[in-house]
């Protein structure tokens, strides 16, 4: 942020509910609004502007703040250039793997005037060395249903996975969220699918009855928010791949 404005505290928006998270947690008052996904924390009170894919680019502007927090894959860069014209500084993020994440962390908390907090430290301990399963396994990773989707090269929630003994059998794919035909799902042969409760929220009852292979049913929070969750992810996501679900009869 500019000069002039560092002599007070900034007045930082938020479009990415893991930044949200990130700062509301070390920096408490910072905030002035973020957006109607930004779940974390709960007790959360500040001005709703919209969600993720369709903020109110107008009530944002109208807020003036100071600093507004987005991110590549989260926003639509339509909604960050009218923010820039009119006079609003944006910081957008990079995030495929964990060190860009933990990296990125860092940049934002620092652009708030934040210094480095326990949790970021405690979250890269964490992910030094995670619970990995004993022997990697194959995997599909759907991230939506009807059409199908599933992750593909480049993305966080892959890296994380294949820190944990994960091999995601579409990581090779041109594409980073590929879409999928139902018949070619198990193309790979994996021998496990992780189906997480966001984007798409599968169930025990809505995923597993699609494939042939045990299904590890896990947070979607764990699997992509990086955050004060990021830690406590490590040792989660762990424990429900170690523990999946045996394939429908």
């Amino acid at each position: 942020m500019s000069a002039a404005r560092t002599s007070r505290p900034p007045r930082v928006v938020s479009l990415v509910p893991s930044l949200t998270e990130a700062l509301a947690e070390t920096a408490p008052g910072l905030l002035v609004a973020a957006t109607d996904w930004c779940t974390h924390p709960a007790a959360l009170d500040v001005a709703r502007i919209g969600g993720t894919k369709n903020p109110d680019t107008a009530r944002i502007t109208a807020l003036r703040p100071d600093l507004v927090l987005a991110n590549e894959e989260e926003n639509r860069p339509a909604d960050l250039d009218a923010l820039r014209a009119a006079g609003t500084e944006v910081l957008v993020t990079h995030v495929r793997d964990l060190p860009q994440a933990l990296a990125e962390l860092d940049r934002v908390l620092a652009a708030c005037g934040s210094g480095r907090p326990r949790w970021l430290d405690e979250a890269a301990a964490a992910w030094e060395s995670p619970p990995a399963l004993p022997e990697p396994v194959r995997a599909v990773v759907p991230v939506w249903r009807r059409p199908w989707m599933v992750l593909g090269r480049d993305t966080f929630a892959g890296d994380l996975l294949d820190r944990l003994g994960v091999r995601n059998v579409y990581a090779g794919h041109t594409e980073r969220y590929p879409r999928i035909a139902p018949r070619e799902l198990e193309r790979g042969a994996p021998q496990l699918v992780v189906l997480p409760d966001e984007p798409y929220r599968f169930t025990t009852s809505d995923g597993p009855e699609s494939f042939s292979v045990p299904a590890a049913l896990v947070s979607g929070r764990d699997l992509t928010w990086y955050g004060p969750s990021l830690g406590p992810a490590a040792r989660r996501l762990g424990q429900a791949l170690r523990h999946p679900r045996a394939p429908a009869a």
